[in-house]
């Protein structure tokens, strides 16, 4: 694994849940602001996507993007999320 995919996999592990950020996000976070499309390389190649929240990366307008399961599993994945954070905001 390069550098920069490590530093690619950090950023994406520092989303909160419940939240989305855009690859160029992502990209600015690992050090490499114009490198948003090999972040969607990486992350594509994402070896734990259980636990490095990929499907939390978006497209810079917002728009889902691409998921290794698919778009609307990713859709799925992102409301839960959501619901999930509020559940547990409400709590404290």
């Amino acid at each position: 694994m390069t550098p920069f995919a490590k530093r690619v996999y950090k950023a994406v592990l520092s989303i909160p849940l419940g939240q989305a950020r855009s690859y160029k996000w992502v990209a600015q976070k690992a050090g490499s602001p114009g490198a948003f499309q090999a972040v969607g390389q990486i992350l594509k190649r994402n070896p734990c996507p259980l636990i490095i929240p990929c499907h939390r990366v978006v497209k810079n307008d917002k728009k889902t993007g691409g998921y290794a399961f698919g778009a609307k599993q990713k859709n799925i994945l992102l409301k839960l999320e959501k619901e999930l954070a509020k559940c547990l905001l409400s709590k404290k």
